[in-house]
């Protein structure tokens, strides 16, 4: 099985896993996070070390260990993305599964569970034209004061939801245009939605520009940016413009 297969069999199969979990503790609530995070991540990893026993590997719910900074190849895996909407019953969370190779989002799969949906960057969905108004993804329960006011300037309708690999995803399936995060994330929360998205042909970076980078000894990567290529100098000049200027004393 090439790593693109492996990367897609074991988002889809914990996929399967929680949703099967979410059916037997409905009423769980934080128990049923703290479970379903366990589970899931033991299924990807214990598959991960069977069939890949040379990579390493970063996980959401493992304790991080320096030494993967020395292997070029690395699993970064989220096994439940949006935690709170799992448990409450809702659609918009995700589970990632993704390899970077020298820092780069080589591969990636993220399942959608409640939609019976895996996006995978071997196989995207044709891009769609964006939408007349924009669509700007947010935070359902804290949206960032930048996003909200790029969504001002460019007159975007914003679309509230949950987890990081949820919104990537809108975009990458053509139910919203732009999604702009500036509220903090790690590695695991954007590594998979980002190898999707290049695939599918869209920007991807940090809200300055640059490339995002994984496999970094501190594993905090707080913004992204994720929209249509010709969109996006808008986005990032308008983004800049909120940002205050360096003092260089």
């Amino acid at each position: 099985m090439n790593d693109a297969a492996l990367a897609h069999t074991l988002a889809e199969q914990a996929g399967q896993l929680l949703l099967r979990l979410r059916a037997r503790m409905p009423e769980a609530g934080k128990a049923l996070g703290n479970e379903g995070d366990r589970l899931a991540n033991a299924l990807i990893l214990d598959r991960l070390r069977a069939e890949r026993p040379d990579d390493a590997i970063l996980s959401e719910e493992e304790k991080d260990d320096a030494s993967r900074c020395a292997f070029a190849r690395i699993w970064v895996i989220d096994p439940l993305d949006g935690t709170r909407e799992y448990t409450e019953g809702r659609d918009d969370w995700a589970v990632h599964v993704a390899l970077a190779i020298d820092g780069v989002p080589s591969v990636g799969a993220v399942a959608l569970p409640a939609l019976g949906l895996v996006l995978s960057s071997d196989a995207p969905p044709p891009l769609s034209s964006e939408a007349n108004p924009l669509r700007m993804l947010v935070s359902r329960t804290r949206p960032a004061a930048e996003a909200l006011s790029v969504a001002e300037t460019l007159g975007a309708t914003l679309l509230p939801m949950g987890s990081a690999g949820a919104k990537a995803m809108a975009v990458v399936r053509g139910e919203a245009d732009i999604y702009l995060h500036t509220g903090g994330q790690y590695e695991w929360d954007n590594c998979a939605p980002a190898a999707v998205a290049i695939a599918a042909g869209l920007h991807v970076s940090r809200v300055d520009g640059s490339p995002l980078v994984y496999n970094c000894a501190n594993p905090w990567l707080p913004d992204l940016l994720i929209c249509h290529k010709a969109r996006a100098p808008q986005v990032l000049d308008l983004v800049r413009a909120l940002t205050p200027a360096q003092n260089p004393g």
